[in-house]
């Protein structure tokens, strides 16, 4: 019987190494995520100070042009080239701001789709996480359930044996008594025979 339950304790220890390992795997998964989720903040982060900066280079080249378009208001009479020039200036800037601030706007708007991404694996990995843990849980309640009840029915397959083997003791006790009874009274018999007493010897 002690064999068996050494058998199972063996079982029962590599399936502890293995959801440890499974464990172990799942909270790697689940800190890299954690981590790529932090980097891809920051990245965002870093686009909408680009995004706001450009906004505000972009509100200062429109005040530049601005005075720049006064300027050429007052000097019109100095003729129409200087005011095309001015006027061509403003289009060229204003058309690179607004790509600019068009590439930046794309940019966040793809950061931002990926950062919804990882929130979701984030989500799934976690969910994942407290099935294994609970799954982990359930499986050491029972195999703690079955060693429980292991360990009691050996215990009462013990007391049983032992009480047996106790009431054959007794038996035999009792056959070894009457046996050396019998063999006392046999040679008290043979000592008298001889003339001999048994208490003086």
């Amino acid at each position: 019987m002690p064999p068996k339950i050494k058998g199972k304790g063996s079982k029962v220890g590599g399936q502890k190494k293995k959801k440890k390992s499974q464990d172990v795997d799942v909270e790697i998964k689940h800190r890299r995520t954690a981590l790529e989720l932090e980097i891809l903040r920051d990245h965002l982060a870093l686009r909408r100070d680009e995004t706001r900066q450009a906004i505000a280079s972009r509100e200062r080249l429109q005040e530049r042009l601005q005075e720049l378009e006064a300027e050429v208001e007052r000097a019109r009479s100095d003729g129409e080239a200087v005011y095309a020039e001015m006027n061509r200036q403003y289009q060229t800037l204003r058309k690179e701001t607004e790509t600019h601030s068009h590439r930046l706007e794309e940019e966040v708007k793809v950061l931002q789709k990926e950062l919804e991404t990882c929130q979701r694996e984030a989500k799934t990995a976690k969910r994942e996480a407290e099935q294994a843990l609970a799954e982990r849980d359930k499986t050491l309640a029972q195999l703690q359930a079955y060693v429980t009840d292991m360990e009691a029915k050996y215990e009462e397959i013990l007391h049983c044996s032992l009480d047996r083997l106790l009431a054959k003791l007794t038996t035999v006790k009792l056959e070894w008594d009457e046996a050396a009874l019998r063999l006392h009274d046999k040679h008290k018999v043979q000592l008298q025979q001889f003339g001999l007493n048994p208490l003086d010897l």
